[in-house]
């Protein structure tokens, strides 16, 4: 197992189906500050509540140059579906498999209600214009996500 990403890694690159069917790499958003998120589920609370923060900071992250991708091992209908009852403004990528959550350190052993599994953790990484990482964020609460992230950008909230 390699050693867990730092803040000035370089960005793992990687390629996926979004919602829209086509496929997004991380090479297509260089250039632009990217907000990586990494979510379990479509449709649960905690995951709707995360979502639904970044899609109602959406036009600041965007006026500040800033791309917002969202991943999770649900399917690209899942995805679509999922979009399209919140209206999300910004791709979702089907990790499948799990590939870019092992790449980026957001998959590993959680627990819920008293049970262990295996899976996508809920984490974030900021990818600066360069592809290199410029923030990690590995405890995550849903309901101030967006907030945070905003503050950490210098970008005004108007929330």
């Amino acid at each position: 197992m390699s050693e867990p990403l730092q803040v000035g890694d370089p960005a793992p690159d990687f390629t996926a189906e979004q919602t829209s069917g086509e496929r997004l790499s991380l090479a297509d958003l260089r250039g632009k500050k990217v907000v990586l998120y990494f979510y379990p589920r479509d449709n649960t609370p905690g995951c709707t509540k995360e979502a639904c923060g970044l899609r109602d900071r959406y036009t600041q992250l965007q006026a500040a140059g800033v791309a917002v991708v969202g991943v999770s091992t649900d399917s690209v209908r899942s995805h679509q579906k999922f979009t399209e009852k919140f209206a999300l403004p910004f791709a979702l990528l089907a990790d499948t498999e799990g590939a870019i959550a092992r790449a980026y350190g957001a998959w590993g052993e959680k627990k819920f209600m008293g049970r262990t599994a295996i899976g996508i953790l809920r984490h974030t990484v900021v990818i600066d214009e360069a592809g290199r990482i410029a923030y990690i964020y590995r405890k995550v609460k849903p309901e101030e996500h967006a907030d945070q992230i905003l503050r950490d950008l210098g970008i005004a909230s108007g929330a």
